[in-house]
């Protein structure tokens, strides 16, 4: 072979084998930064997967939000009206979480079906719904305000 075709051959199989390798890296990477979204009756249904990070939005349910006395745990329950998700939260909730509210739990779902989360979102106005959970709402038959339509 031509050394200048072999010194072509090297360059373009040390490209192909970089890309490759940096083209892996980021798929690694973001493997673990991957959390896909998911309404309570899909989660109730045994569609989303345990123990990897997942999303779960819905209404915070009525009277399901318990405080720990000696530690900043809180459970309570999100719904899309057609099933309901126990949540664990340990850490400070949003100024705007309360019952009845919408709201977005970030964490893994244990083998008995309660979401550890590491992450609680809630709407930032009366009028705003996150488009995830006013899908799964509607989905349900209800509006952003749990309202049957």
């Amino acid at each position: 072979m031509h050394p200048v075709r072999k010194q072509r051959l090297y360059i373009v199989l040390f490209v192909v084998v970089f890309s490759s390798a940096a083209i892996g890296l980021v798929l690694y990477a973001m493997r673990g930064n991957i959390n896909l979204f998911f309404p309570p009756a899909e989660v109730v249904a045994g569609k989303a997967p345990l123990g990897q990070p997942i999303r779960v939005g819905g209404m915070v349910v009525d009277g399901s939000v318990q405080r720990s006395e000696d530690s900043l745990e809180v459970r309570f329950e999100l719904t899309d009206f057609a099933a309901k998700v126990p949540v664990s939260y340990t850490g400070i909730l949003p100024d705007l979480f309360d019952e009845g509210q919408g709201a977005i739990a970030s964490g893994r779902l244990d083998a008995r079906g309660l979401l550890v989360a590491t992450e609680v979102l809630a709407k930032h106005d009366e009028n705003y719904m996150p488009p995830e959970v006013a899908e799964a709402l509607e989905k349900s038959g209800y509006d952003h305000k749990g309202v049957p339509q």
